[in-house]
């Protein structure tokens, strides 16, 4: 795993051992920000499920002023550390929030709303995607022009909660998607 462009383009990520993590392939991130595009730059990213940090790590990269990154698994997080500090990524422009995602938010309401980009890669299996997308539809952390994209299992589509909108169609990699959202205005 590496990262794709910007200025630390072709520097390698670390990963954890094992599949508790499912870093965001290779292809999937370009595709991401391609379809972003220069609006990138400046922007305040929210990276939630954040494994290695890969998503981010891109924003970064390719121009975000910050990035927020939120993990709560010990192998995860210490890769995430290692990947941050091998790019010489300042606390200033990367803070690392260990827990779980739906007891972050409140924390991240007070001292980082609102966010331009939020990317969720959560877990496939389980209930944590409808929750999460609930308390952002409903929370300070995003603005009307706010980019909200879920990774998710291409066969299941993330629940849409009142307050949320499909912003684009969604993009299919294999088993893979990623569906984009915004704040219904």
């Amino acid at each position: 795993m590496r990262v794709i462009g910007g200025a630390d383009r072709g520097r390698r990520l670390r990963s954890p051992r094992g599949l508790r993590t499912r870093p965001t392939a290779d292809r999937v991130r370009e595709a991401l920000f391609d379809i972003l595009g220069p609006a990138i730059d400046g922007m305040r990213v929210l990276d939630l499920f954040a494994g290695t940090g890969a998503v981010g790590i891109e924003a970064l990269s390719r121009g975000a002023a910050r990035a927020v990154f939120v993990e709560r698994d010990r192998d995860a997080l210490r890769a995430l550390r290692a990947n941050l500090a091998a790019l010489g990524l300042s606390r200033e422009r990367a803070r690392v929030v260990a827990g779980d995602a739906l007891a972050v938010l409140p924390v991240l309401v007070a001292s980082e709303a609102p966010f331009d980009l939020i990317f969720l890669d959560p877990p496939y299996a389980g209930d944590v995607t409808p929750r999460v997308l609930a308390a952002l539809a409903s929370g300070p952390l995003l603005h009307p022009r706010t980019h909200l994209v879920v990774q998710h299992f291409s066969k299941v589509p993330p629940p849409l909660p009142a307050g949320l909108a499909p912003s684009r169609e969604s993009r299919r990699f294999g088993e893979t998607a990623l569906t984009f959202l915004r704040r219904e205005r």
